[in-house]
């Protein structure tokens, strides 16, 4: 064959690949060439519970519509498909709908799909310039779907009675809807998933998803913020942050909760920070770091430096309501379990709030003197600079080697949990509450922890931090 038949054949199938994408968009969705990885960690994901949390146009509406249909129709590349499906889309009201989930879907849907349509307001044959009630889709078993559009301001009453597969909420809805949707899918197991920009600040929402206070097995969720999504123009980014304050940009950039003058690390990135335990070589072992309470909570943590600078926060203890005895044994519990380092007559080291020194009329010894009896030697010099120490945390959280310089392990449940919920209060100081982590580890960092001597790294560990920096969910 020449040359000039195999180019022309090339065209013809490159003008009918374009044609193909052009009427069926959910084709562009799945082949384009530019890759949105955290829509795909969602589609992945196969908890039933599951949330993205994204800035204004990073692409979370698209992840919510593309889900609905690949679950309609039965074609979901990542989960168990089946037939004669039925699900809800949830808007905040019938205008929202329209605008935004309704338009999405039916961008992203073929009309050769659709069986039927049910409308509330408009016609059925320009279904987008009016408000749909159901749309009936065929699926690939031969069986059809159902999708049908709700509103909040509809009220709880609305949403009773039926049974089913999944419900999209399209940002964030009341608690009684909430509620009372979790209820339509425990018949079918059914799939509860939401896209949302959080402008509501702490709401149940971050408790219950964001958070995952109860602890829920079945809860995700992923964070979107503008250059995650490779389709949107550099330069329009540049223009919005110019435009927002910095409280603003934690919701709409980001899609971080944001109360008041925001959050005091928004640099923190799960997918970045977060990883999977491993064994530590022990000449990264570097020092333990403990906030004291008895009554409110003690938070300790182990710290260790690997030979590049990066801190890896590798084991926590975390407890209220007991006394010295209770958290000198755990720690030393923990200790033993990492082979952690001690001096010559077994004593482990510490750093303490330098509170921890003070002697009250109701002891006649100082809890750093109660935990140096109990073999646990600890340093109350350390320096409780609130702004300086959060500059630097904020530093390891976002230079170095583009991704940071502090790691969590996931282990460390109660550390993480209050990255996400430490935010400022007025002027330049964090407000008081729920920050015994956050306190001791700026305790560690303003100690400006250094690497040690420079070792070659075994082939598996130095292989599995490569993957650790290169991970993303």
């Amino acid at each position: 064959m020449k040359t000039e038949d195999i180019l022309s054949r090339i065209a013809v199938i490159e003008k009918e690949l374009k044609r193909r994408r052009a009427d069926n968009k959910l084709l562009e969705y799945n082949t384009g060439r530019k890759k949105h990885k955290k829509q795909l960690a969602f589609h992945k994901c196969k908890k039933r519970n599951r949330w993205v949390f994204g800035g204004n146009r990073s692409g979370k509406t698209e992840c919510g519509a593309v889900e609905c249909i690949w679950m309609l129709r039965g074609i979901h590349p990542y989960r168990k498909n089946r037939r004669d499906v039925f699900g809800w889309s949830v808007s905040l009201s019938q205008q929202v709908q329209r605008d935004v989930a309704q338009a999405k879907i039916l961008h992203y849907l073929p009309k050769s799909w659709i069986a039927d349509i049910t409308m509330l307001s408009g016609r059925r044959d320009s279904p987008s310039g009016g408000v749909i009630d159901q749309i009936k889709i065929k699926n690939v078993f031969g069986g059809i779907s159902t999708l049908g559009f709700k509103s909040c301001d509809q009220g709880r009453e609305k949403f009773q009675g039926s049974s089913l597969d999944f419900v999209w909420f399209d940002e964030e809805p009341p608690r009684d809807i909430y509620d009372e949707c979790l209820m339509r899918v425990i018949d079918r197991r059914g799939d509860i998933f939401g896209t949302m920009t959080p402008l509501k600040g702490r709401t149940f929402i971050f408790g219950e998803i964001y958070l995952n206070s109860k602890n829920n097995a079945e809860v995700w969720h992923e964070f979107m913020n503008w250059e995650d999504n490779p389709f949107l123009p550099k330069a329009e980014i540049k223009q919005l942050e110019a435009s927002l304050s910095a409280a603003a940009l934690d919701a709409r950039k980001y899609g971080k909760f944001s109360e008041g003058a925001g959050l005091v690390y928004p640099e923190f990135d799960e997918s970045v920070h977060v990883i999977p335990p491993f064994d530590v070589p022990k000449e990264w072992q570097d020092n333990i770091s403990i906030d004291p309470g008895l009554n409110n909570p003690l938070s300790a943590h182990w710290y260790c430096v690997d030979w590049d600078g990066n801190i890896y926060v590798v084991a926590e203890h975390f407890a209220s309501g007991r006394d010295i005895d209770y958290h000198a044994g755990a720690i030393r519990e923990i200790s033993g379990k990492l082979g952690w380092k001690t001096d010559g007559r077994g004593r482990l080291a510490a750093l303490i709030d330098s509170a921890a020194g003070q002697r009250t009329l109701a002891s006649s010894k100082s809890v750093a003197e109660l935990f140096c009896e109990r073999d646990i030697l600890v340093n109350t010099r350390v320096n409780k600079d609130v702004f300086s120490g959060i500059s630097r945390v904020k530093a390891f959280l976002k230079q170095g080697n583009g991704e940071g310089n502090l790691y969590i392990f996931s282990n460390c449940v109660n550390m993480i949990a209050e990255f996400k919920s430490y935010f400022w209060a007025s002027g330049d100081t964090p407000v008081k509450k729920d920050d015994h982590c956050m306190d001791e580890l700026r305790y560690y960092i303003m100690t400006r922890p250094r690497p040690p001597e420079r070792q070659t790294a075994s082939p598996v560990l130095a292989d599995k931090l490569r993957r650790i920096r290169r991970r993303r969910r």
